[in-house]
């Protein structure tokens, strides 16, 4: 067991290798280890020192084509492993979409049944991946939100002991995953000299556990969040907390510093990593790429790395997308 700091108080966190191993050619197993591609490339076009290097965690590598893999398999092997998860049992949670299909996916791999409260507005393409997998959806109000599902969801959980409610946006498993995976992926792909790490911010979990771990390995690694500047927004998955229900797994005192990121500047940033660079990324991916290269301008010397969340395959039914 290890003893680590969240959210002002110790937690005793499983270690990883502690859980059932998985077998090497299961579905499963494919999750992480995915590649860190160089945009110092991206981050010079745009003014930024020739000494700054730029990263992004491609994680649309994974195997649903989201980072949403990594906190979605370990709520269940964790779950699994403390036997709150038993067999017969509904894996029932909120999703946008990424999330969900992850759990879908794990799901029929494991032979749960999944249903998901998901706002009526997910892109139709999340919505026919997550029918593909068997998941039984619950549509909620789309001027809801995110929010509007959890409360579905929770209601859900309340009515039915036959579901085991994973709770992403409260379950300590979501950032463990983040800590034990991607964060030690990024210090070896980077030699551990990163210097700077963005992230935005939707769960919070790929920003608290990757940070934490970063901060053990060097707390001078300057650790930046990212979230909508409006609740009015483009950037799927992401919160805009002072409107939003913050999520119990969220430290609003983790970061070094808090930035604003803007759905206009997303969606250049994706049209022109399609064009220019042969990067199809969904508009998350782009708004964090956009928001490190402001922080790679500021610097005369270091190395960024931000997470690519997935690509844009999910979003071609978007206006930004068929307007080109």
């Amino acid at each position: 067991m290890t003893t680590l700091i969240a959210n002002g108080s110790p937690e005793l966190i499983t270690h990883i290798d502690d859980l059932l191993p998985l077998d090497p050619n299961s579905i499963e197993a494919q999750v992480g280890n995915t590649p860190l591609i160089d945009l110092s490339h991206v981050a010079h076009r745009h003014g930024a020192s020739k000494h700054v290097e730029l990263y992004g965690k491609a994680e649309w590598f994974n195997p649903t084509g989201s980072i949403k893999d990594r906190p979605a398999l370990h709520i269940i092997r964790m779950a699994e492993h403390e036997g709150r998860l038993r067999d017969g049992m509904t894996l029932l949670d909120s999703t946008s979409g990424n999330m969900g299909i992850a759990y879908a996916m794990f799901g029929a791999a494991r032979g749960y049944k999944v249903k998901l409260a998901v706002p009526a507005n997910a892109s139709p393409e999340r919505l026919k991946i997550l029918r593909a997998y068997g998941a039984e959806i619950v549509l909620t109000d789309p001027l809801e939100g995110s929010d509007g599902a959890i409360l579905e969801a929770r209601q859900l959980a309340a009515e039915d002991d036959s579901l085991f409610y994973l709770d992403q946006y409260n379950n300590p498993a979501n950032w463990q995953a983040h800590y034990w995976t991607t964060a030690p992926e990024i210090l070896q792909q980077t030699d551990g000299r990163i210097t700077h790490f963005v992230a935005g911010l939707g769960t919070s979990g790929t920003f608290t556990g990757t940070t934490h771990r970063l901060k053990q390995f060097d707390a001078n690694i300057e650790c930046i969040a990212s979230q909508p500047n409006s609740p009015f927004n483009g950037l799927e998955g992401w919160k805009h907390m002072a409107t939003a229900i913050v999520p119990g797994i969220y430290d609003m005192f983790l970061a070094d510093r808090n930035v604003d990121s803007y759905t206009e500047d997303a969606y250049r940033m994706a049209q022109e990593m399609a064009q220019l660079d042969g990067l199809f990324v969904s508009p998350s991916s782009a708004g964090s790429v956009a928001t490190a290269i402001e922080i790679a301008k500021e610097l005369d010397e270091g190395v960024v790395v931000t997470i690519m969340a997935d690509n844009a395959y999910k979003y071609l039914s978007e206006r930004f997308w068929t307007e080109m």
